[in-house]
């Protein structure tokens, strides 16, 4: 039994042929043993055979059907199920709520509720109730997703831990739905950030051509402020990043570190006035080398981030999925993915928009931007 524990604990799974029969790795790399279970339980293991004992492989695939029947049992998998005609609240089930007037959204207004129990305030999950799986299979996707697994990956995890099988180009439209819908609501609100801002731009390929993705993070709290897609690095094409991010943060900074990319100086010149006499102006602080101080490491860090998620993805289907996709991810980085240098805080916190999020902070985020 506790070997049959271990072949879990490596991640070595069973692979279901069918409702009896059951493949699983060999651990002394001699391929894989079939297991059956009939009127009785059965592996073609040499333990099993000679010994005709209980073997580990056994034990592992009773474990296993263990496991997935109380995910199943714990987790509704359609939504319809877990909604009942009374509303409950969505962050302790209670069916003490009240009504607590309505939230005006892009989409019009939304009845909002309180909860006698918890004194929180809450929309229904009436925005995830034409789906197949239930919110917290949704936010997992989207947070496998963002973490770097492709569409097929997704799909056969969810497949492998829930028994639940599921269309890539559903996974791909759940994405893209609430990513819409985070982003938008994001973009509303406002950071505190520092004067010290980082820019720099990276290629990305969409729909085979290699475009330009620039980037804007501030230092002290490791915000991504903004971001932008362009065909070229001209002038025009620096000055969009940097109008993205007057935009979001309604201020400017003291500083600006970039590279030696030319655009840069002129771009900054034209978008912040910069005038060298006056001592409130905008200065450029132009690096040379990768090795000169101070640098620009913390963007070239989030490119490697990004990069991880990108080279799975293979390239962007049209330039407006690379928009909302990469800006996607700007969401994930300010909002959910904490950061060992601010202490495992997420740049938001720090940034002072604490927005409260619960422990599933996609489910949280996407309420809020309903």
């Amino acid at each position: 039994m506790i070997k049959g524990y271990s072949i879990l604990a490596k991640g070595d799974m069973p692979t279901s042929i069918n409702k009896e029969t059951f493949l699983i790795p060999s651990q002394s790399g001699n391929g894989k043993y079939k297991v059956t279970v009939k009127n009785s339980w059965s592996c073609t293991c040499p333990d099993f055979r000679f010994r005709n004992v209980e073997c580990k492989h056994i034990c592992s695939v009773k474990l296993w059907l263990k496991l997935r029947q109380k995910i199943n049992s714990q987790d509704t998998l359609e939504l319809e199920n877990e909604l009942t005609n009374k509303t409950k609240c969505v962050y302790c089930n209670s069916l003490n709520v009240k009504k607590n007037g309505n939230r005006k959204t892009k989409n019009g207004l939304k009845q909002r509720f309180y909860c006698e129990d918890c004194k929180k305030t809450f929309i229904s999950d009436e925005d995830f109730a034409k789906f197949k799986a239930n919110p917290k299979i949704i936010t997992l996707v989207i947070d496998l997703y963002y973490k770097g697994l492709s569409l097929r990956d997704i799909t056969d995890t969810i497949y492998q831990f829930y028994n639940i099988k599921l269309h890539h180009e559903t996974v791909r439209r759940w994405i893209m739905k609430f990513t819409v819908a985070m982003n938008n609501y994001v973009n509303q609100l406002q950071p505190k950030v520092s004067d010290v801002w980082h820019i720099d731009e990276q290629n990305i390929k969409v729909k085979g051509k290699w475009l330009w993705s620039w980037n804007c993070i501030d230092e002290e709290t490791r915000f991504m402020i903004a971001n932008a897609i362009t065909e070229n690095r001209f002038v025009y094409d620096a000055r969009q990043v940097m109008q993205n991010a007057k935009a979001i943060t309604n201020a400017k900074p003291e500083f600006i570190v970039t590279d030696g990319l030319n655009a840069y100086e002129k771009a900054i010149r034209e978008e912040f006035k910069m005038d060298l006499k006056r001592e409130d102006s905008v200065k450029h602080v132009r690096l040379e080398t990768v090795r000169e101080k101070p640098n620009n490491n913390l963007v070239e860090r989030f490119h490697g981030t990004f990069r991880e998620r990108d080279k799975v993805m293979r390239g962007f289907k049209s330039r407006v999925t690379a928009k909302e996709l990469t800006e996607g991810f700007r969401t994930y980085y300010n909002f959910i993915r904490p950061h060992m240098s601010l202490n495992g805080l997420t740049p938001s916190q720090v940034a002072n928009i604490d927005l409260q999020l619960d422990r599933n902070r996609w489910l949280s985020l996407i309420r809020k931007s309903q």
